[in-house]
């Protein structure tokens, strides 16, 4: 097996944050909402047309890449005095080779739950 390249000086994520990110990205709403904000920044209403969603749906999915950070959300007055809350994607990256996952669950402090 090769030598795996180190990763990008950057901050490190612990355990808990690095499961939190790898579940935000696991689901294909998800994924296609980080997609659709490649190109900007963009409106509740819009992004669900966009993606086909209903708007309820959208907000848990851009909660859930809220709390990991990948995106943040904006309230904004239009021009009308309306509250209109637009998303746009964080700067991330993200490298996975087997060190950072040996020391991020070295962080570890979420118990694994009995099934």
């Amino acid at each position: 097996m090769g030598e795996n390249p180190a990763p990008p000086d950057g901050p490190e994520l612990t355990g808990d944050e690095l499961l939190k990110v790898l579940s935000a990205l696991g689901n294909p709403h998800r994924m296609r909402i980080v997609a659709a904000l490649l190109d900007g920044r963009d409106y509740v209403s819009r992004l669900a047309r966009e993606l086909g969603i209903g708007r309820p749906l959208l907000h848990m999915h851009l909660q859930r890449l809220e709390a990991a950070g990948l995106v943040r959300g904006e309230l904004e007055l239009s021009d009308g005095g309306k509250a209109m809350k637009y998303f746009e994607l964080t700067q991330f990256c993200l490298t996975l080779t087997p060190e950072v996952v040996a020391a991020a669950a070295r962080t570890l402090t979420e118990e694994e739950k009995p099934r």
